[in-house]
This record gives C-alpha cells, sequence and structure tokens, in this order.
C-alpha cells in the first residue's frame, strides 16, 4: 500500500511484477494511435530550392562594390518586397490557390496563409571566411503546400522573383549611384568654375600684388631704384655738358663777332682752350680716359688748337660784311644744345615714369598682405572644391566600373545552385514523430495506470503496512508457506519443519 502519497521501492517492485503487462499494452496502444493518426491529418509537402551567393569576381582592392549593406540586410529587404501583398496576390491568381477557400475568406487571409508557407532559412553549415565577415553564403527557400506540384511551382516562381529581384536592385543600384554622383559632379564642377572665377577677378584685381609676385616686385624695386640713380646720374652729366657747350657757344659768338667786325682776338681762343681744360681736368677727376665725355672734350681741345694755330687773313675795313649765315662750329653747338635740352627733357621724363612705377611697386607692397590674407582664403575655398570634385569624378568612374562589372555577372550575384525539389514525401504528418510521440504518451499511461493500482491496492504485505494499519506493535508473523516446496518434499517423503522465524516477545 501507498503511504502518504510515496511508494517504495519495494511496492512498486510488487506492482510491476503483478500487472508487468500493462506497459507493453499502453506502449503499443500509444504507438499504433500516434502512427494511426498519421493517415488522417491533412498531407503538407515541402519543396526547397538553395540560392548561392557568389561575390565579386574581381579583387574590390580594383573596383570597390558599390553595396555597402551586408547581404542578410540586403536578403531581409527583398524578403519583404518579394513576400508583400501585390507579390503574393498575383502567385495566388496565377496558379489558382486555395479554390475552395476564396469564395469564402478574404484575400488578405489567403496571402497571409501563403506566407506562413513560404519560409526563407541561411543554410545549416559549418563557420565559413564568409559567415565570419558577416556574409551569407547562400539560403534556402522552402515551399510547404498540401500538393507536391503546386508547392514545387510556388518555390520555382518565389526562386525566380529572388533571383529576378537581386538583378534588378543590382542594376538599380549601380545606375543610381552613376547618375547621383553624375549630378554631385556636375554641382560640384559649377562650384569649382565659381570658385575659379572668382579667383581669376581677384587675380585681375590685384595684379601684381599677389603672394606669389612679392619676390618679383622686390627685385623690381631694386632694379627700378637703380635705374633710377642711373637716370639722375645721366641727367646731371646732360646738365653738364649743356653748361659746358652753352659756354663754348658763347666763346664762338664773341669770336665770331671779332671775325666779323676784322679784328683778331686770339684771347678769346685763349680762353676757350681754358676753359675746355679745366673741364676735361674735371671729367678726368670722375671718369675714366675712355668715357665718351672725356674723349669728347679732348678732341674739342684738339680741334681747338689747330684753329688757334691757323694764322687768320685780316681784312680790309671798307671790305664788304660776312654773310648772316652763322658759321658751322656755332650752328654745331647750338645742335648739341638743343640736343642737350632734349636728352635732359627725355631723362627727366624717364626719371618721373621711374618715380611713378617705384611708387606703384610701393603701394603694392604695402598691400600685400592684406591680398595675402584674401587669396589665402579663397584658394583654400579652391582647393576644397577641386578637391570634392576630383573625388567625385573618381568615385563616378568607380561607380561606372561596378556597374560594368554587374552587368558582365562579374559582381556580386545570385545563383541557383539546387532547383525546386518535387518532394515525394509529406514533411508533415512525420510518421516517425508521431509514432515516437504516441509511444511516449503509452509509456506514461502505463505508468500512471501501475500508481493508480498502487493507490488503490490497501492490502498488507510487510510488518510496516500491519503497524500503521492496526496502530498496534507486532507481536509475530505467519510465515509465508510456498505450495509447490511442500509438494515436494511430500513426493520424496521428507519432513520439514516451518521454520517460523517469527519474533518473540
Amino acid at each position: 500500500m501507498i503511504r502518504n502519497g510515496e511508494i517504495t521501492m519495494s511496492e512498486a517492485k510488487r506492482i510491476l511484477r503483478k500487472y508487468w503487462w500493462i506497459l507493453p499494452l499502453t506502449l503499443v496502444s500509444g504507438g499504433a494511435l500516434g502512427l494511426g493518426v498519421t493517415f488522417f491529418l491533412p498531407k503538407k509537402f515541402t519543396s526547397q530550392s538553395r540560392i548561392q551567393i557568389h561575390e565579386q569576381s574581381v579583387s574590390q582592392d580594383l573596383v570597390k562594390p558599390i553595396l555597402t549593406e551586408q547581404t542578410s540586410q540586403r536578403l531581409a529587404s527583398m524578403q519583404e518586397q518579394i513576400l508583400s501583398r501585390t507579390q503574393l496576390q498575383g502567385i495566388v491568381e496565377k496558379f489558382g490557390l486555395y479554390p475552395s477557400e476564396r469564395g469564402k475568406v478574404h484575400m488578405e487571409d489567403l496571402v497571409l496563409e501563403l506566407r506562413k508557407a513560404i519560409e526563407v532559412t541561411p543554410p545549416d553549415t559549418t563557420l565559413t571566411a564568409q559567415q565570419q565577415n558577416h556574409q551569407l553564403p547562400g539560403f534556402y527557400i522552402n515551399v510547404t503546400f498540401d500538393n507536391p506540384e503546386v508547392a514545387q511551382r510556388i518555390c520555382s516562381e518565389v526562386t525566380t522573383k529572388f533571383l529576378e529581384q537581386n538583378a534588378k536592385y543590382m542594376n538599380d543600384t549601380s545606375v543610381k549611384a552613376v547618375e547621383f554622383l553624375s549630378q554631385q559632379a556636375e554641382e560640384a564642377k559649377a562650384k569649382l568654375d565659381e570658385q575659379d572665377q572668382k579667383l581669376a577677378e581677384f587675380k585681375k584685381k590685384y595684379m601684381g600684388s599677389l603672394p606669389d609676385q612679392e619676390n618679383g616686385n622686390m627685385t623690381l624695386m631694386t632694379t627700378m631704384n637703380s635705374q633710377l640713380e642711373a637716370n639722375t646720374q645721366a641727367i646731371s652729366r646732360a646738365r653738364e655738358e649743356r653748361a659746358m657747350n652753352e659756354s663754348l657757344l658763347d666763346a664762338q659768338l664773341a669770336n665770331w663777332k671779332v671775325v666779323r667786325s676784322g679784328e683778331a682776338a686770339p684771347e678769346t681762343l685763349d680762353q676757350q682752350l681754358t676753359m675746355l681744360q679745366e673741364q676735361l681736368s674735371a671729367l678726368q677727376s670722375k671718369y675714366t680716359p675712355e668715357h665718351p665725355d672725356v674723349i669728347k672734350t679732348k678732341n674739342q681741345i684738339e680741334q681747338l688748337k689747330k684753329r688757334m694755330g691757323e694764322a687768320p687773313t685780316p681784312k680790309p675795313a671798307g671790305s664788304t660784311r660776312a654773310g648772316e649765315i652763322e658759321p658751322p662750329v656755332i650752328q654745331q653747338l647750338r645742335a648739341k644744345m638743343k640736343q642737350d635740352d632734349l636728352n635732359i627733357a627725355d631723362l627727366t621724363k624717364r626719371g618721373n615714369q621711374i618715380q611713378g612705377q617705384i611708387g606703384v611697386l610701393q603701394g603694392r607692397l604695402q598691400l600685400s598682405p592684406a591680398v595675402e590674407q584674401q587669396y589665402k582664403e579663397l584658394m583654400r575655398s579652391y582647393s576644397s572644391a577641386s578637391d570634392f570634385y576630383n573625388d567625385l569624378l573618381k568615385r563616378r568612374d568607380q561607380a561606372a566600373v561596378a556597374r560594368d562589372l554587374s552587368k558582365e555577372q562579374e559582381g556580386e550575384q545570385f545563383s541557383m545552385e539546387d532547383p525546386p525539389s518535387l518532394p515525394m514525401t509529406p514533411s508533415f504528418p512525420k510518421k516517425i514523430v508521431f509514432a515516437g510521440v504516441g509511444l511516449g504518451g503509452g509509456l506514461a499511461m502505463g505508468v500512471a495506470l501501475l500508481y493508480l493500482l498502487a493507490a488503490v491496492d490497501s492490502s498488507m504485505h510487510t510488518e510496516r503496512d500491519v503497524e500503521l494499519c492496526l496502530k498496534v506493535p507486532v507481536l509475530t508473523l505467519v510465515p509465508t508457506i510456498d505450495p509447490a516446496a511442500m509438494a515436494r518434499n511430500s513426493n520424496n517423503g521428507k519432513s520439514r519443519e516451518l521454520d517460523l522465524a517469527s519474533p518473540r516477545i
């Protein structure tokens, strides 16, 4: 009997020895029942196809892929599109699915039922290099339906949609990327042209004051100062020469007047000679003997000495006067003085021009710091616009190459490795599973029956059972007599004392 809801091991063994046939009976009944249920449940067939994901065949170092999102994310997005209401409703209408329910159930419910029948799962493989990089090597498409041929056709349709959707997605993405980058490149080029125009106008406005022209301005400033100094010296020499020619002209005019009056004027020639010699001494103190002014003065002295050596022919007092035309020497001196005036005027004008240019250079040098700051800002903006434009051009070219690569089936693509299968055996219900469940249920039922039999059994079989039932101490026990043993002893003519083996008090 069971005490306090607990069963002892000996009691369990006794019940099992007595009712052992219950367990086999419940096991066989449960297994048969589970197996029999499979014949009455509606059959479901699963068609399966496998799509392989191929990576880009060309190295990514040479051609960068356009797609930056992970394949799992892209697959989830494609799955949402393919298993959308519009797509699935088209499949329902194309294959005429659920004919008995279409007039009774709303289309939304039929689409939901078809969506439950379609399952997209990654392959159950070991960890590969692609999975380590969060890239799927492929995926399975499973379609479960009550008709194997229809399941195969639906699986083929869904598989085709995945392949078409991936090809369309790759092409659209690459085309949109090229168009977007081309549009961005055009806008960047417009901004670059605008910056280029601003830079050209700035250079035109501040021509000569640009930072890269500062050294040239300094060099030109030094050259202009040297030219101004040389021009000043040339003006000084021209003025000295004019003064000398003016003195010679005065002397010649005085001499000519004397000649016209018939009187010799050797003292005038001596004065001219003395003056030329003094002028020669002054020139030699400043210049070398090869200087043109020194050579010219020496020639004038020689000519004057030659004239002094010639004896003038005295004219009678009543002779006719000389013509009004001045002698060639005086004309030459006047011409030289006029030329000296022109030279002095030209040199003075040139000096003024040089001073004006020096003033312009000084203004440029003073303006250089402010111009340099503005120029740096313009160059910084121009450089940024140029770099951005060049980067967009590079990206556009890469996107175009990736697009061409995708068209040539060299980029990342999907391929159907295993076509949709035609299931020959139903995927539901599985006889082995149902039979196992039936055996497990039968075993549980048998154990429950044995426990129930032990619970309702109130017979006493041990000393402890007697003490608990009568609540008095046990003085003796009736031994267990084996009739078979007694029969054997009788047949052999032997007697045997019964060993009562009972306690005595």
